[in-house]
């Protein structure tokens, strides 16, 4: 099968490297342009054009996509029978959806129609939801709004961010190539409307603690921005990263925010009528460390209200 792949984080290097090792010809890799970073003295590419670089696969990194005629001449001229996509970046007009006559399928971290847009694994997680998952669509007009192919479903528990962004992006590599070669005799499934929510990009500054949210839902955000961007809180004027935490099963009835002991277990702060135990914090310019470890060399003020 001609394959034109369209990606760029870590989540789809391991879909490239499953097409490829399962024989299907890539003719083109399309990721988004290389970063800038250091004022301009170094470029850095995308995870998926290192693989493809490894791969030996051409690339193209059209700067937009939508009205770049000759972008869209180049997709053409290469034939290909599908384009499969996972998080690319850009969305797709309609006249590059309609290239390729076994469509373009895309890979989804989610078990649509529960979460369409950028963040889906950070918002299941944040949500509550018990379980999430991957599904392999037919690429719309709207955001993930498309007809579903395949569905493969795995349990969050405490899982992080991270620890799911992983599992998902083998587990969509997997189900992609057990997908691609049913196109064209399997019927897609149309998505109930009603059902889908809103996953918004994450931003920075939603890592910073509200400590008035529900204790629960504070901890699910602590595993959710893991690595990124992190979750924090201000302790006075200092800044201090909120790595790990969990809930006590305890009720109070203090300001939110209010420190109420600490211990080499950790340090119990008052959020939403309950109590969250911060377990490990890394203060600014220093390296992480579990609270008990913080504490043998410096104290924190039981009263205080973290901001």
């Amino acid at each position: 099968m001609r394959v034109v792949y369209m990606g760029t984080p870590d989540f789809a290097v391991p879909s490239l490297e499953a097409i490829h090792e399962a024989g299907h010809e890539v003719v083109y890799v399309v990721t988004q342009p290389d970063a800038v970073r250091d004022r301009g003295k170094k470029i850095k590419f995308s995870p998926v054009k290192e693989k493809a670089i490894e791969l030996d696969i051409p690339v193209l990194q059209p700067e937009r996509v939508k009205g770049n005629s000759e972008f869209i001449e180049q997709l053409k001229a290469a034939a290909p029978d599908v384009i499969a996509v996972a998080a690319y970046g850009q969305i797709l007009p309609k006249e590059v959806l309609d290239i390729p006559p076994l469509g373009c399928i895309n890979v989804h971290g989610s078990l649509l129609p529960r979460f369409r847009g950028a963040a889906p694994i950070q918002r299941s997680i944040i949500a509550g939801d018990e379980e999430t998952g991957i599904t392999i669509m037919y690429m719309a007009e709207g955001l993930d709004t498309g007809d579903m192919l395949a569905k493969a479903a795995t349990p969050i528990g405490d899982k992080t961010g991270e620890q799911l962004h992983d599992e998902l992006a083998v587990m969509g590599a997997k189900l992609l190539v057990e997908t691609m070669p049913k196109l064209g005799e399997i019927t897609g499934e149309k998505q109930d409307d009603a059902l889908s929510n809103y996953a918004p990009m994450i931003s920075k500054k939603e890592g910073h603690v509200d400590f008035t949210k529900d204790p629960d839902e504070i901890e699910r955000t602590v595993r959710a921005f893991t690595p990124w961007p992190g979750t924090y809180f201000y302790y006075g004027d200092k800044m201090v990263k909120l790595h790990k935490a969990c809930v006590l099963d305890e009720a109070s009835d203090a300001a939110a925010g209010t420190v109420l002991r600490t211990s080499a277990e950790g340090m119990d702060v008052a959020a939403g009528g309950g109590v969250l135990r911060v377990t490990e914090i890394q203060m600014p310019g220093k390296r992480r460390v579990e609270i008990k470890e913080y504490l043998k060399g410096n104290s924190i003020e039981i009263g205080t209200v973290l901001g």
